[in-house]
């Protein structure tokens, strides 16, 4: 039995709408797309062990020290903007998938974290953010006393 894959087929039937509306004159593009909110935001994971959380954004083609990572109360937003990997002057475009332009993420913790011990690396496109849990947050062992 196929197993059935609601993201997949929501992209699917977006691309088939794209190509129906492609050269109608019609004002629907890609960027009119109530899914291509989902293609401007890059994707994450997020993980946590008993001291940290951690995000994984992808983000290649994004000049690291262009990106912006802030925290406000239990959302951290990771900004940044993807330039052009290629000058396109006087080049007509059959299909354009690699967007460019400015992004923003926004993505509720689970705990609170300490803020001023936030760090964040990237290498091979993918931005960790190393977010220490608030001492608050994180387990505390009680010594049992006999009685």
């Amino acid at each position: 039995m196929a197993s059935f894959d609601l993201y997949r087929e929501l992209d699917n039937l977006r691309r088939e709408m794209d190509e129906a509306f492609r050269g109608t004159g019609s004002p629907r593009s890609a960027a009119m797309s109530p899914l291509f909110s989902a293609h401007r935001s890059p994707p994450a994971n997020l993980g946590e062990d008993e001291n940290n959380l951690y995000l994984d954004v992808m983000i290649p083609g994004v000049d690291p020290k262009s990106a912006e990572v802030t925290v406000l109360r239990n959302t951290v937003t990771v900004s940044g903007e993807r330039k052009p990997a290629l000058e396109q002057r006087g080049q007509i475009p059959h299909r354009q998938e690699l967007w460019r332009g400015r992004f923003s993420r926004a993505i509720e913790l689970p705990v609170e974290v300490d803020a001023e011990r936030i760090s964040a690396v990237c290498k091979d496109g993918i931005m960790r953010i190393t977010m220490p849990k608030a001492a608050h947050e994180k387990p505390r062992r009680i010594e049992i006393a006999a009685a």
